[in-house]
C-alpha cells in the first residue's frame, strides 16, 4: 500500500462516505467528503436519512470489514455502550413458524443504532490528518475530460480537481446510475423488485429479562405468503429497546401506540406483544415509520466504457430491501475491495473501475440474491423472477425448518445470512442431508399438523 495520488474526493458522508474515505486516507495525499447535509456533532440522526431512527443490522461480516478499516472500533462501541451479542444464542430468530435453536456459535456481533454507530465512524474518519470533511456543501456536477471525472463543481460555482471521485451519495442523491450519461457514458443496466416494504420504529426502556428467554436480539421473518409481516427488537446504548414492526406490500405499522400494539398482538409469535407490554416507552412520541417502494441494483460491472477517475459505491450502486440489514456491510466490503483495487493497479484508471465493479458485482451477488429470492415468495413483487426461484425456496424453506431443531442447520444459515460463507454451502450435500432429515423434526410441522382435522 502506498500513496497513489494527490487528491480523492467522496461526494456523501453518510457510511457509505466515510468507509470509502477510510479507504483512500493511506492511498491519496488529501481526501475531501462532501455532504450537503449537517453532520450532527453527537450521536443523533439525520433528516437526510430518513430511515436512520430505525433498526439497523450490522452483520458479523460488516463489523470485521469495520473493525479493519478502523482497528479498535468494536471495543469503543461497547465503551460507549453498544451490546455485544452471540448470533447463535442471543437472538432470537422466529421463522417459518418457530424459534431456530439456540446455541453458542462463537461469533460476536454488536447491537447499536444507526445514529451512534455512524457518529462513531465519522469521528474517526475527521481524525485523519489529511482528510477534510466539509457538511452543508452540495455538489452541482462532476467536471470531466479526458477520457475521465477530473473533479466536481459546487453548488456555489466552486470546483475541486480530484484523481478520483467515489459517489457516495445513494440511491436519492442523484443518481449515480445517470451521472455517467451527461458526459457520454452509458448508463449501467438497472433491476428493480417493487416490494412496497412499511415499517414503523418505537423505543422503550431497557431492563434485564423484558425479552423472552434473556435474548438481546429478536427477529420475526413473515411466514410466506399468507402473511406478510415482520418485527424485530435490538437492545441498543442507552439501555433502550429498539423495537420495529411492519412487512411487505402495504402490512405496515401504524405509528399510534394502541395501533402499534394491536399490531404486535396480531403477530403469529407472542414476543413483540410480551415485550411491548412489559418494557415502557421512553415518552410519549408517536413511532416513527418509513416505506421503501422498491430495491435496486445497478449493474455498472456490465459496462464496457467507463470513465477513468470515477466509481459509485454503496447505496449508489445497489440498494437493499432493508428489512434485510444488509446495506452497511456491503458499503463496507466494497471500501475493503476498492482500496485493493486501487493498490493492484496504482492509479485510479478506466481498467481499475472496471475490476472494482466486478470484484464489489461478486459481493453484492449473494445479499442481492438472498434478498430478491426471499421477496419473491410474495404473489405481489414485481420485477425480473430468477429462474427457478421456486424450487430454490421451497428447499430454503426445509433448511428454515430444519434450524428449529439442528444446531448444524442453524449455523449453515446464520453463516450465509452473515456473509460469512457462500449460498452453495447450503447446497452442499451433508447440507442437503441433514436439513431434510432434521426439517421433519421442526415443531412448526407439528403444529400444523395438530391444526388439521
Amino acid at each position: 500500500m502506498g500513496v497513489i495520488g494527490e487528491h480523492a474526493v467522496v461526494v456523501g458522508g453518510s457510511m457509505g462516505g466515510l468507509v470509502a474515505a477510510k479507504a483512500l486516507a493511506s492511498r491519496f495525499r488529501q481526501v475531501t467528503v462532501i455532504d450537503r447535509d449537517t453532520l450532527p456533532e453527537r450521536p443523533e440522526n439525520r433528516r437526510a436519512i430518513p430511515h436512520g431512527s430505525h433498526a439497523h443490522a450490522l452483520l458479523i461480516s460488516g463489523r470485521l470489514a469495520l473493525e479493519e478499516l478502523f482497528p479498535g472500533l468494536t471495543d469503543e462501541l461497547v465503551d460507549g455502550g453498544a451490546i455485544l451479542f452471540d448470533p447463535g444464542h442471543d437472538l432470537l430468530f422466529y421463522q417459518m413458524g418457530a424459534l431456530r435453536t439456540r446455541f453458542a456459535s462463537g461469533r460476536l456481533g454488536v447491537s447499536l443504532s444507526r445514529a451512534f454507530l455512524e457518529y462513531n465512524v465519522r469521528a474517526r474518519v475527521r481524525g485523519l490528518k489529511n482528510v477534510n470533511v466539509r457538511d452543508r456543501t452540495l455538489v452541482r456536477s462532476f467536471l470531466a475530460g479526458g477520457g475521465r471525472i477530473t473533479g466536481v463543481e459546487l453548488a456555489g460555482g466552486e470546483r475541486i480537481w480530484a484523481d478520483l471521485i467515489v459517489d457516495a451519495t445513494g440511491r436519492g442523491g442523484g443518481g449515480a446510475a445517470q451521472s455517467l450519461q451527461r458526459y457520454g457514458y452509458p448508463a449501467p443496466e438497472v433491476d428493480t423488485v417493487k416490494i412496497d416494504v412499511g415499517y414503523t420504529t418505537l423505543l422503550l426502556k431497557r431492563r434485564p429479562g423484558d425479552l423472552h428467554g434473556d435474548g438481546l436480539l429478536y427477529l420475526m421473518s413473515a411466514v410466506p405468503p399468507h402473511d406478510k409481516r415482520a418485527a424485530a427488537a435490538f437492545a441498543v446504548e442507552g439501555d433502550r429497546w429498539m423495537v420495529t414492526l411492519g412487512g411487505w406490500h402495504r402490512a405496515h405499522a401504524p405509528v399510534d401506540r394502541e395501533g402499534f400494539k394491536e399490531f404486535a398482538a396480531a403477530l403469529e409469535a407472542p414476543e413483540m406483544a410480551e415485550l411491548l407490554a412489559r418494557a415502557e416507552p421512553l415518552d410519549d412520541k408517536d413511532a416513527r415509520k418509513f416505506t421503501y417502494p422498491e430495491a435496486r441494483r445497478c449493474y455498472f460491472e456490465r459496462l464496457r466504457h467507463l470513465p477513468g477517475g470515477y466509481v459509485a459505491l454503496g447505496d449508489a450502486i445497489c440498494s437493499f430491501n432493508p428489512l434485510y440489514g444488509q446495506g452497511m456491510t456491503v458499503a463496507a466490503l466494497e471500501a475493503l475491495e476498492l482500496g485493493r483495487r486501487l493498490d493492484q493497479f496504482g492509479s485510479p484508471s478506466a481498467p481499475m473501475a472496471r475490476s472494482f465493479y466486478r470484484a464489489a458485482g461478486k459481493i453484492i451477488d449473494t445479499p442481492w440474491q438472498m434478498a430478491t429470492s426471499s421477496d419473491f415468495v410474495y404473489p405481489e413483487t414485481q420485477g425480473r423472477r430468477p429462474p427457478g426461484i421456486e424450487l430454490l425456496n421451497a428447499y430454503i424453506r426445509r433448511v428454515m425448518l430444519a434450524s428449529h431443531v439442528s444446531t448444524y442447520s442453524h449455523r449453515v444459515m446464520l453463516d450465509v445470512q452473515h456473509l460469512l460463507a457462500s449460498p452453495s454451502s447450503v447446497m452442499k450435500p451433508a447440507t442437503v442431508v441433514r436439513s431434510l432429515l432434521a426439517a421433519r423434526r421442526s415443531p412448526a410441522l407439528r403444529r400444523v399438523a395438530r391444526k388439521q382435522p
